[in-house]
């Protein structure tokens, strides 16, 4: 009997809608043959499943549905909802209430991980560099001259807890930090402002089946913006190479590092590692525990640069999950 798979997207942040795309992505990429696919969705208001051009609410006490008088539970959850309230450890802490098996990392580490500047703090123990960072938080006295002299100019201004670029800013005049901000402020109650490290920004892909960590090929991002930004990612801004041109030692640098990266925050399932190479040395710049899946994100890229089929991965963590 097929296992009834939930693919999850939707959230209560800016990136729903990113997250939606790739709900419905991968629900075209995973192999329908061997699961029952639901694209299950997320919102303030509704919990619900989107089946045959129709809307089918969700329990919120045992996440179910019925499908035309037939119950469906669900026996793994694949997790795509970027932000809150999958990528920060909440959605984690429900379905270990329930006992239903997830792909993404457990509650530690998307609580973790979705906070950029903690993340940095911890990963610093492991000597693991990246760039020089205050978190400033709302309502707090802000001092511009105190940021830009701990972390010079440029630098950039980010919502501590979020993705998708929303309410990054880069920032070049100290006139300029305050605006920046309050535009971070509209995302999050927390801001981290970072040095600027001038370099080429790759990102690459992980997963790990069993004990065995598989690192995918790298992937080189150039951008005419200023940086990595929305429109960069998800509106055709930048050319991605993968995977990247760069010399074999930083290539296997890179590779080790992601896999120690990924093993020292005791992730599970896919996570993708965002770096600056600098003068021959890598700076961690995140982590995404809930990659991005559209059709123009870079996962899905490295699989099949990797000589690998989407399906097949997905299957083999969906398959790793309900073992563990």
């Amino acid at each position: 009997m097929k296992k009834n798979i939930a693919i999850l997207g939707g959230g209560f942040s800016s990136e729903s809608e990113i997250s939606k795309q790739s709900t419905r992505q991968l629900c075209e990429m995973m192999d329908s043959h061997k699961y029952n696919l639901y694209a299950v969705f997320i919102e303030s208001a509704k919990w619900y499943v989107e089946y045959n051009g129709k809307e089918y609410p969700v329990s919120r006490e045992n996440f179910s549905f019925s499908l035309d008088g037939t119950p469906v539970v669900f026996d793994c959850v694949y997790n795509t909802i970027h932000g809150t309230p999958g990528e920060d450890g909440r959605l984690s802490s429900y379905f270990e209430l329930l006992g239903i098996p997830y792909t993404n990392s457990g509650v530690f580490t998307s609580a973790l991980t979705f906070n950029k500047y903690a993340t940095k703090v911890f990963l610093h123990s492991f000597d693991i560099l990246s760039a020089q960072a205050i978190l400033v938080r709302k309502h707090e006295t802000i001092n511009p001259q105190d940021i830009v002299s701990h972390v010079g100019l440029p630098c950039f201004v980010k919502p501590n807890n979020a993705g998708s670029s929303f309410g990054v800013s880069k920032v070049y005049e100290k006139s300029d930090v305050l605006p920046a901000l309050e535009k971070a402020f509209t995302e999050d109650s927390e801001v981290i402002v970072e040095s600027f490290v001038d370099g080429i920004e790759i990102s690459n892909g992980v997963y790990k089946l069993g004990n065995e960590v598989h690192v995918l090929p790298i992937t080189e991002i150039q951008t005419d913006n200023d940086f990595f930004d929305y429109q960069a990612k998800y509106e055709g801004k930048s050319i991605e190479i993968t995977p990247a041109k760069l010399p074999d030692d930083i290539t296997q640098q890179c590779y080790a590092l992601t896999e120690k990266i990924y093993e020292a925050l005791d992730c599970k399932g896919i996570c993708r590692v965002d770096y600056i190479i600098s003068q021959g040395n890598l700076y961690f710049l995140e982590i995404n525990t809930v990659p991005g899946m559209s059709k123009s994100s870079i996962i899905p890229q490295q699989i099949r640069a990797a000589g690998l089929k989407e399906a097949d991965v997905f299957s083999a963590i969906i398959e790793n999950c309900l073992a563990s």
